[in-house]
Order: C-alpha cells, then sequence, then structure tokens
C-alpha cells in the first residue's frame, strides 16, 4: 500500500516502511494510476493471479489530515459477483521531533452491492530509521455472521513489520511480514484463521518487482495458489491536480 495515505498501502503489492514521507507545507490534490501483474492483499491474490488496472485520487493538507478514494479490479472465481474494489479513507499522519513517524485513521472497503459484504477497517502505524509497524483492526462490516463466528469490533486484525531502506541509485529494497486472524478475516480471504505473509519488493521510477509468499498449506487445486511464492511486476505513476 508508495507514501503515508491508505491508497498506497492498498495499490503496492506489499508495503514498505516509506509508508512516511515529509507533509506538504500546503493542501494539494494528486491523483494516481497503476497496473500490477498481480493484486496482492496480505499475501492472497485478489485477482486470481491476473492483472489488475488502479488508480485513485488523494488530498493531503498540511495539518496531517489527508482523505481519498482508490478502486481497483477483483476477481475471486469464475463464479462468484465480485468484480471491483473501491476504497475510501481518511487519517492524520505527521512525525514527532523525535523523529518518530505515526499515521492513524479509517478504512471503507466497497464491493459490489449483491456480494454484502462491505467491511471498515480502523488502522495505526508507527515507525522510525525506515521501520514501521502497523496494526489494522475490523470496525464493521455488512456481512453477516455464521454460526460461531464474531464480527464484532476489534474481532479481526492484521499486524505487519516493514523495513524500506535506499540501494543502488535512486532504488528502494523493502522487506515485509504480516499476521492476519479472526472471524472475518477468515469468511472473506477463505483461507484457515490465523496466517502469516511475508514479501521482498525492489522500487524504482515507478516501477516495482515483488515476491510475495504466505504459510498457508496448499488446499488443492484452484485459481488461488495461495499457498505458492508469487512474483509481481506493476508500474504506478501519479499526477498532481
Amino acid at each position: 500500500m508508495k507514501t503515508s495515505t491508505k491508497r498506497t498501502l492498498l495499490a503496492a503489492a506489499i508495503s514498505t516502511a516509506c509508508l512516511f514521507t515529509a507533509m506538504p507545507t500546503y493542501a494539494e490534490v494528486t491523483a494516481n494510476a497503476s497496473f500490477t501483474s498481480n493484486y496482492i492483499w496480505r499475501g492472497l491474490t485478489q485477482t486470481t493471479n491476473d492483472a489488475a488496472v488502479q488508480g485513485g485520487i488523494d488530498y493531503a493538507h498540511e495539518s496531517g489530515f489527508y482523505a481519498g478514494t482508490w478502486a481497483s479490479n477483483v476477481n475471486y472465481g469464475a463464479d462468484d459477483i465480485y468484480s471491483y474494489e473501491h476504497d475510501l479513507y481518511f487519517g492524520f499522519s505527521g512525525e514527532s521531533d523525535q523523529g518518530i513517524a505515526y499515521d492513524v485513521g479509517y478504512l471503507y472497503y466497497n464491493y459490489d452491492s449483491e456480494a454484502e459484504f462491505d467491511f471498515a477497517e480502523v488502522y495505526g502505524s508507527v515507525g522510525m530509521g525506515g521501520v514501521s509497524l502497523t496494526v489494522s483492526l475490523l470496525a464493521h462490516t455488512e456481512a453477516n455472521e455464521g454460526e460461531g463466528q464474531d464480527f464484532g469490533f476489534g474481532k479481526a486484525t492484521y499486524v505487519s513489520l516493514d523495513y524500506g531502506m535506499p540501494v543502488l541509485d535512486g532504488a528502494e529494497l523493502g522487506f515485509h511480514v504480516g499476521y492476519q486472524q479472526g472471524d472475518f478475516a477468515e469468511a472473506f480471504n477463505g483461507v484457515p484463521d490465523g496466517y502469516a505473509d511475508y514479501g521482498i519488493s525492489l522500487s524504482k521510477d515507478g516501477f516495482s518487482f515483488a515476491v510475495t509468499g504466505t504459510d498457508l498449506d496448499d488446499t488443492g487445486a484452484d485459481a488461488y495458489d495461495n499457498d505458492a511464492v508469487k512474483f509481481t511486476v506493476s508500474y504506478g505513476m501519479d499526477f498532481e491536480l
């Protein structure tokens, strides 16, 4: 997910510790567009390992407040009713005098109305010296709970640790590890409750190459292969409006 906004956290194959950048000294509006060979979210393909076209608009103010919207095509199988993901988010980010960066906000995931599986998370990140720690909590969802399931506030969580460092000539190397758990995470992702994901990325001039994987066991022949290591290439552009 490139800068301090959640839009970029969603767009990237894996997030890196460059979540935190200097805040603008004025209000600004930017747009972004990207193409990726595979939309990976928390180690899992959101397009049955096919390509995705993505884009969004962001507003950022010198106070640290930001808001935006982002969209991507998705595909969870030949017989499902999902075709798009549309996200809305807002938050506040900044950096202390001691160099500790922070980011807190709210993120709403919107899908096809027939799916009835929209949900939202609240998140918080802290970072320093290229390292960042992010925690996301389920806030609410329109999905109905199954027997024995609990979709209440904070009953599904995702925790990730990221590290980014400059390498070569203007390139950035990123490392990521995360862990997701909870009844809602299991219901939405269709994977066993509680799994880890990891990744390495190399980015430069809008291009990014990522290698990602999970600790999931082989679930048999399907279109997801979320137990396998995945290789993703993407290209993104930002525009000032």
